[in-house]
């Protein structure tokens, strides 16, 4: 296969996914499949043939140019498993290797010496990239087109010659033969060559005078070229036709928008009866020449010659000229607007939200929608913002005038708005959108970040995992939020490790809203003191913090530091009447709960229960999954406290919302609330039928703790202590698991300890006093019997062990 990408970055993307995806298939039909890959970088030619000519057996697309056989030379001389680079593309792809994401950090780059190929007068040097137990990572064999360079003093024969020669010529001759230094490819800046414009008259040479322009400049060791693909992608986000010529002011744009140095304007010219030829080097910012070179020719067919005369001179002066360029080459964001000005407002709200600054992410992105009404991203940039503060029903205006305008965008930012109505409209099929989308475009950033934190959302830890990490290219103005997403999922997981360096990298890269969940990461390894010095770190005017410090007191049985933390949140929040005011009832009520005082507890559940279903009946979207989480959770803690009432006002409200209530999350807290009645009714066999088909490997806490109970109801020691294990060994999970905001994270806290308790008393009755007497001594450090309520006490003292 002739495979043409636009960067060496995404070849090489390519080759690892091909290589894993046969090593995949090979495995599951016990055959050993592998591939060859050959990466180069050139220009090359492309033409299409006529159907006529088709028909006939042409290829109905024509490549050529010199590095097509280049390619084609590397590929066959790799082993099996193997990929190897040219000299050109290894810095290149090796620079841009991050873009990959984890895997790019573990890819070893191995260099392979100077090779000679058949028909190719000088030596390659060659360098094999690959991961380890994949690729073989070790030399190909020569063969009668590739074979190595061996240096003359490896030579046996020719050794005798090469000392005599050493020692005749000396140290002068490396002086005279020693070659220039090459400038490191990963220090070139990049430029845009704006169409040539020929002033001659002969506009037959217009192409041809263009390319030959190009490929002589792509020479240079100071810049790389933007290629011709990637400046007619660029114009149709700016609402312009592929075929606009790209002039001083429009190739200007173009390198703003994509972070090019300078612009190189070419222009041929007849002067005084010769043929002129120069190249300006410009500044996009002030579209300013800032250097200029040029070549006369008798005639037009010196022009070729003056070209190269030109773009000689210009490579070996474009370091100088292009540091001459004040440095600001952050690409702007690659999206749809045909105002600049709104762009660079889109940029500034993008950078703001990376950082976690929502009300400054807001004021940018409505500033873009002044200065450019029909800018459709910013509109939605601006229910993203609303979403993230918890403010969901103000994001559904900008979200439907962006809807107004989905005509105008091109195919991908259609199906990222699409996405985004999805999650108002229809929140059990937005997973799927996102999902599609992520596969569709890897490389759209947005779509990976949405479709790891909705699988992140259903606790599809391993699926979201890929996505994840492909959200943290730096190549993603968004990164630091990818990385904070990319913790949350490794904290799931229980990689504690990945999960502070995934936060560390979100917090180094300003989103300082990734501190509380290092703090989690801490806090899950019962490192409290680290914990508490993180947390803090953090304004107690931020509210979020709250639900980590509420859930870091009641891990350590400091009831009355959860209750206080818990009151400071609700004061916080006690003007406002969004999700959040509702939601921070319930880890309130379980330190209430914890504390002693259950009828407080059930207040503040009942209260958050009526306020989440008061929500849906008068709620426009945004919200509703939330809300609807909310209440079930409520009633599920009413019911672990002795009210069932709550419970049938909910189930019987929420069935009104059948729709909504497919959603997997819900669907599933659904079916634990009703399993959790035919237990308390003595139906734990009923019970376990509903129960065990959520077990999939990506089910809640609270089921597994619905189950365990239903086990232990059903008098199942053994599988019920299974269930204790689970919950005690997933503490990661407990602190972070998503769904009505982090609601549930205080209550799945206290149940990661209760686990012990429980283990205790089970182990007691089947008759292991041992395994019971040190099940209670955990438990003691965890929780000491003169920090219990009353209910607590009663249940420790009837283990009838000694409290160390």
């Amino acid at each position: 296969m002739l495979l043409l990408f636009e960067r060496p970055i995404d070849g090489l993307g390519f080759a690892l996914d091909y290589e894993r995806g046969l090593q995949v298939l090979g495995q599951s039909r016990n055959l050993q499949l592998r591939a060859r890959a050959g990466l180069h970088v050139g220009e090359v030619l492309t033409w299409r043939n006529s159907d006529a000519a088709v028909r006939l057996g042409s290829k109905p697309l024509e490549v050529e140019g010199l590095a097509k056989p280049m390619a084609a030379r590397l590929m066959s001389m790799a082993r099996p498993g193997q990929i190897l680079l040219s000299a050109v593309a290894e810095p290149l792809a090796h620079r841009a290797a991050r873009e990959l994401g984890e895997r790019g950090q573990h890819l070893i780059w191995k260099p392979l010496g100077r090779w000679r190929f058949k028909g190719v007068p000088e030596s390659q040097y060659i360098f094999e990239v690959g991961e380890p137990g994949i690729a073989p990572l070790r030399a190909p064999p020569n063969t009668p087109k590739a074979w190595r360079d061996t240096p003359l003093w490896r030579r046996p024969a020719a050794l005798a010659a090469e000392v005599a020669l050493l020692a005749a010529v000396g140290v002068g001759v490396w002086f005279v033969t020693r070659p220039q230094p090459a400038i490191a490819f990963n220090q070139r800046d990049w430029v845009v060559v704006a169409d040539l414009r020929n002033l001659t008259g002969q506009s037959v040479l217009d192409d041809s005078l263009e390319q030959a322009f190009r490929i002589s400049l792509e020479q240079s060791r100071y810049v790389n070229v933007l290629s011709d693909l990637k400046a007619r992608d660029t114009l149709s986000r700016m609402k312009r036709s592929p075929e606009t010529a790209l002039d001083r002011a429009i190739a200007s744009e173009i390198a703003l928008r994509d972070g090019a140095r300078a612009v190189i304007l070419p222009t041929v010219s007849e002067v005084g009866g010769r043929v002129r030829v120069s190249a300006e080097v410009i500044d996009p910012h002030s579209q300013t020449t800032v250097y200029t070179e040029t070549a006369d020719g008798a005639g037009i067919e010196s022009t070729l010659a003056s070209i190269d005369e030109v773009t000689a001179t210009l490579r070996g002066r474009l370091g100088e000229a292009v540091a001459s360029i004040e440095k600001d080459s952050a690409p702007l964001p690659q999206v749809t607007t045909d105002n600049l000005d709104a762009l660079r407002a889109y940029a500034l709200a993008q950078k703001a939200y990376g950082n976690g600054k929502f009300s400054d992410a807001l004021k940018f992105y409505s500033r873009a929608t002044d200065l450019d009404p029909r800018f459709a991203l910013a509109w939605l940039g601006q229910t993203r913002v609303q979403v993230s503060s918890m403010q969901s029903p103000r994001g559904v205006d900008p979200l439907r005038q962006a809807q107004k305008l989905r005509q105008r965008l091109p195919t991908r930012e259609g199906l990222y708005l699409d996405a985004w109505v999805a999650e108002f409209d229809a929140p059990s099929a937005a997973l799927d959108r996102w999902i599609e989308l992520a596969t569709l475009y890897p490389d759209f950033w947005p779509g990976n970040g949405n479709a790891a934190a909705g699988l992140n959302w259903q606790n599809r830890l391993q699926e979201a995992l890929p996505f994840a990490i492909r959200n943290t290219s730096p190549r993603n103005d968004l990164a630091a939020v990818g990385f904070d997403v990319l913790g949350r999922v490794r904290l799931g997981l229980g990689q504690y490790e990945q999960a502070a360096g995934a936060f560390d990298q979100a917090t180094s890269r300003g989103f300082r809203n990734s501190l509380r969940r290092r703090a989690d990461v801490e806090a899950a390894q019962r490192r409290y003191a680290n914990a508490g010095r993180l947390l803090a770190t953090i304004p107690k005017s931020d509210v979020y913090a709250h639900l980590d410090r509420i859930s870091l007191a009641i891990d350590q049985g400091r009831w009355p530091e959860a209750q206080r933390q818990a009151s400071d949140a609700l004061k916080l929040l006690n003007d406002q009447d969004g999700f959040d005011a509702r939601s921070f009832l319930l880890p309130a009520a379980v330190a209430d709960w914890l504390a002693g005082n259950r009828q407080a507890a059930l207040s503040k559940a009942s209260r958050a229960a009526q306020a989440a279903l008061s929500a849906l009946d008068t709620s426009t979207g945004g919200d509703s999954v939330g809300d609807a989480g909310l209440a079930l959770s409520s009633a599920m803690f009413a019911l672990r406290i002795g009210d069932r009432a709550l419970s049938s006002t909910v189930i019987q409200l929420l069935s009104k919302h059948s729709q909504l209530m497919q959603h997997p999350t819900l669907s599933e807290q659904m079916a634990v609330l009703r399993a959790e009645e035919l237990r308390l009714a003595g139906k734990p066999r009923e019970a376990l039928t509903i129960l065990l088909p959520l077990i999939t490997g990506h089910e809640r806490y609270q089921t597994r703790v619905a189950l365990m109970e239903a086990y232990v109801a059903a008098q199942d020691t053994r599988k019920a202590l299974e269930q204790l294990t689970w919950l005690k060994q997933r503490r990661g999970l407990a602190y972070i698991e998503q769904g009505c905001g982090q609601c549930v994270q205080a209550l799945n806290v206290a149940d990661s300890n209760l686990a012990v308790l429980r283990e205790a008393e089970l182990l007691k009755a089947a008759g292991n006093a041992e395994g019971a007497s040190q099940a209670a001594a955990n438990f003691d450090r965890l929780w000491p019997v003169e920090v219990l309520n009353d209910y607590f006490k009663v249940r420790r003292s009837s283990l009838g062990l000694a409290s160390n």
